[in-house]
């Protein structure tokens, strides 16, 4: 390997290293700071947030930024490795078969942004040049066939076991990875905010607490109808994080029903982000979110609401207007004939969500308001299941 391709491939890690870093940060934020917006969310279409939240930002409820991050530290210690321990020779074709693997990932990831999301990630896009540069440049180093690679690989590993500061350097980076992993928070996880804690000096308030207060208020104009708790959330059937929240909710609301029967009111505003209905999306959007939003209307005449908002989102990504219209009829019951007639005359009932979203300032989805405080972009779960928690405390006083 010569002096100016080594360069090259370092130089390719750091970017790559810096921006899974930066994406790790940021995925870190976004997950113990409800509502943190990240320096890279420029709009709906150059976002990171919707990249990170959606299900292409996580594996096995590990974020693909930090296992990204890792990566890029795996080859980094491969490429300052001294020649001692891993021959010159051999590195590219370690390199080459890492970044095979990678380059796979990364494609898919870039297939899940670019066309099933429809954003782009900033902090991903260098990522993906960082390894599809590493995949060629050590390929064109390779000196010697992959099928010598396992018998290089176990002289390596013997060389490695047989050299004690060497082998505790490997030990600490496998348990740091192994640590990084384990004890970085996950989206699920049960922990709920602090409860306010009382004192001689006055109540204490939780770090949520102290952000969700901090949130402005509005009235959304939709009567509680004697719930203690009102939910209003502006939706469109072909956002990631609405889907998101709709999956992750489910299971809080029917909570709170059990436990608090007609406590909390839970209402869904149609935003669709199609410029079909609605004239303040740019140019492209959610071009099958006006036949999703009417769609689920018709569908809540025959009492198939529920199914066909589930139908909507576990489809989301091959939503097109005609497998919207093929939706209504096979899961809200609604043949072709009847959508195609009823259209125009429901659509101004979603135009009148649209306006009435406007009016209140949403611009994007999910935006939420919970007894009229603004949420944009939704909570994490335990987040959210803290502030319904709070608001039901207060109105017992």
């Amino acid at each position: 390997m010569t002096v100016r391709t080594r360069r090259w491939l370092i130089g390719l890690t750091l970017l790559g290293l810096v921006a899974s870093a930066a994406a790790t940060w940021v995925h870190h934020r976004l997950l113990l700071h409800p509502g943190y917006t990240s320096f890279c969310d420029v709009s709906a279409a150059v976002s990171c947030s919707e990249a990170y939240l959606s299900p292409y930002g996580s594996l096995a409820g590990v974020p693909v930024a930090l296992l990204g991050l890792l990566w890029f530290v795996l080859v980094l210690a491969l490429l300052v490795a001294p020649r001692w321990l891993v021959a010159s020779e051999t590195v590219p074709t370690y390199l080459f078969a890492l970044s095979t693997i990678g380059l796979a990932v990364v494609l898919y990831l870039a297939y899940g942004s670019f066309v099933v999301l429809k954003t782009v990630c900033p902090l991903c896009v260098p990522t993906y040049v960082a390894v599809a540069g590493l995949f060629l440049i050590s390929g064109g180093a390779m000196t010697f066939p992959m099928s010598q690679l396992p018998a290089r690989a176990l002289r390596d590993l013997r060389t490695l076991a047989s050299n004690p500061a060497a082998l505790v350097a490997a030990i600490l980076l496998v348990s740091g990875a192994a640590t990084a992993v384990a004890f970085f928070p996950r989206e699920s996880a049960p922990a709920a905010a602090q409860a306010p804690a009382a004192g001689t000096a006055g109540e204490q308030q939780s770090e949520f607490e102290r952000w969700y207060l901090a949130q402005p208020t509005v009235d959304p104009g939709i009567p509680a109808e004697g719930a203690a708790v009102l939910i209003v959330k502006f939706n469109d059937y072909q956002c990631p994080p609405c889907r998101q929240t709709y999956e992750n909710y489910k299971s809080i609301l029917a909570k709170y029903r059990t436990s608090h029967p007609g406590a909390v009111r839970f209402v869904t505003k149609d935003f669709p982000l199609d410029p079909e209905c609605n004239f303040n999306t740019p140019g492209g959007g959610h071009l099958a979110a006006c036949e999703a939003a009417v769609a689920v209307r018709l569908a809540e005449k025959h009492n198939r609401r529920e199914a066909m908002e589930d139908w909507l989102f576990a489809n989301q990504s091959t939503l097109t207007p005609d497998t919207v219209k093929e939706g209504a009829r096979t899961v809200g019951g609604i043949n072709l004939s009847d959508f195609n007639a009823q259209y125009a005359s429901v659509l101004p009932l979603v135009k009148a969500d649209i306006a009435a979203g406007g009016t209140l300032g949403v611009r994007s989805t999910p935006t939420f308001f919970i007894n009229g405080r603004v949420i944009k972009g939704g909570l994490p779960p335990q987040f959210f299941d803290a502030a319904l928690a709070y608001e039901l405390k207060q109105a017992k006083r």
